[in-house]
Formats: structure tokens, sequence, C-alpha cells
């Protein structure tokens, strides 16, 4: 497949280059399903699972026997805190866990992919020469966003300039990620993206090593399987 080709901006929205996509990285068939694993799969493994009910060993009180065990006519009763009773504990409640479980590499990074993929088609990807501030306000990015017409988006940069930082921390709507964080939920969360071009040079040499890996791993199973 041909390389696919993009505008390179500066901050103007004026093209300065071209820049050369792989189809491998933004023309992949989109599977809504593989998506929606990788998101459902993010979204368990951020939960903290702090949750905690309290069960009649927790409450306090409840060490004495409110009444006798016979001739009262009452139900037999060893402690207020029963969960029967109001005030007492709670029956098989939640506890504290964790809500991580594991996905395999594979299919994270394909959903990426085909995320990256959709944001291509959907016009809705930037790419800029650099992501730099000169005073590090939030004022002057602002400003720099709305020429683009952007209110809503993801800024991702490889090295990461500590004043572009600062001028996006102030910003509700925008979040600044270094590349290595690139993931399939914010992208759909903020509905844009920009990118550096250090960014995308990133993501190419990682995309090619992970092609020349699965390369070799089909050689050696090859192999094994002639044996």
């Amino acid at each position: 497949m041909s390389m696919l080709k993009a505008k390179l901006l500066n901050w103007k929205k004026e093209q300065v280059a071209d820049l050369e996509l792989p189809p491998s990285l933004f023309q992949q068939e989109i599977r809504w399903e593989l998506i929606n694993e990788v998101v459902r799969w993010q979204r368990a493994c951020a939960r903290q699972g702090t949750h905690k009910a309290k069960t009649r060993a927790d409450v306090s009180g409840g060490g004495k026997k409110p009444f006798r065990q016979k001739g009262t006519g009452n139900a037999r009763q060893g402690s207020i805190r029963s969960p029967l009773n109001r005030g007492g504990g709670v029956t098989f409640g939640p506890k504290p866990r964790s809500y991580k479980y594991t996905l395999p590499s594979k299919i994270r990074k394909k959903a990426l992919r085909q995320t990256l993929s959709w944001l291509w088609n959907e016009k809705k990807v930037f790419f800029l020469e650099d992501m730099k501030s000169a005073e590090g306000k939030t004022k002057e990015l602002s400003n720099r966003l709305k020429i683009f017409g952007l209110k809503k988006a993801l800024l991702v940069d490889q090295d990461g300039d500590p004043l572009f930082k600062r001028a996006c921390a102030n910003l509700k709507s925008f979040q600044f990620l270094p590349v290595e964080g690139l993931n399939v939920y914010d992208l759909l969360k903020y509905g844009h993206l920009v990118m550096s071009k250090k960014s995308v040079s990133f993501l190419v040499d990682r995309q090619s090593q992970f092609i020349k890996a699965n390369s070799e791993e089909k050689v050696d199973k090859e192999e094994v399987s002639e044996i």
C-alpha cells in the first residue's frame, strides 16, 4: 500500500511541508467491538475498588444479647447488629478488590491503530512541526488552538516542552500526553488529535519494530513446524 500524505502545519495553520504516514497506522479496518473491549479494559484498570460495606462484625455495638432466648414471644436474637435489624451489618456487601485484568498487547495495539485510522478518516487529526511555548501562558495556547477551530483535543508530543505543558494545565477541554501514553480511551474522549512531527516519527518507528518482531516470530514458528 502507498504511503498516505498529510499536511505538516505551523501554529498559524499554514502548511510548511508534506508528511508521509504509513497505512499500517492510519488506514486500518475499524472494528468497534475491538475498540470497545480495550476501552472497557482501560476503565476497569482505572477503578480504585475501595468500596466496602460493614458486616455485623464491623458495625459498632451489639455485643450484648438484646433479650433472653425464651419466654418473650419474639424471634430469638443474638445481637442488635444483625443484618435483620435496622442499623445492623450488610450481608454479602461489596469488599475492596481490584478490577484489573490482562488483555493481550496485540489487541491493545490493534485497537489503537484502528482508533487513529478512524480519526484520520473523520479528518480530526492535525500534524504540527513542533509543540513549544515561548512564555508558557494558557491564553497564548488557547488563542493558537482557536485558529484550528478546536474546542476539545488531545495534544501529543514526544519530549514535552515544560512551558507547553504548563500552558496546557489550565485548559479543561484539552489534555497533553507524551506519545508513549497515547491510548484509545483518551483519543475517543477528546475527539480530535494534535500531534507533533517528533511524536509521529516515534509512532512510525515503534510500529516498524512491532511488524519486524511479528515477522521474526512467524519465521520461528514455521521452522519449528518443519522440524
